[in-house]
């Protein structure tokens, strides 16, 4: 991951985003007819055990009541954190996957 973003990294972003919105919108109704392979398994696993990390770190916090530099902050240890990280999402990975193959025999029902 990245060095923290600035204020002004942080607008720019914010608004490419907006003008992406309809674009991403699109993408995801088309990535959620599919399933998903591996790649996108670990991330979601990664993604999971990020949230559980910090989670951990806020001691009952949330996230968003933070301020900026709170969050820079937050970012930074979880940056630290990397290995813990890792060990967590590969004990995630074989309920993320269970989670997966539900999801698709859902969406194959209707």
């Amino acid at each position: 991951m990245e060095e923290a973003l600035t204020i002004q990294q942080r607008m720019k972003r914010s608004r490419v985003m907006k003008a992406k919105s309809g674009i991403i919108a699109r993408k995801r109704e088309r990535a959620l007819n599919r399933k998903a392979d591996s790649k996108t398994i670990q991330k979601r696993a990664q993604k999971t055990a990020r949230n559980i990390v910090a989670k951990k770190m806020l001691q009952g916090r949330d996230k968003s009541e933070l301020s900026l530099s709170s969050r820079e902050n937050l970012e930074k240890k979880l940056g630290k954190k990397k290995g813990v990280i890792n060990k967590i999402a590969k004990k995630l990975l074989p309920q993320i996957r269970k989670k997966e193959v539900e999801r698709f025999k859902k969406l194959k029902e209707k």
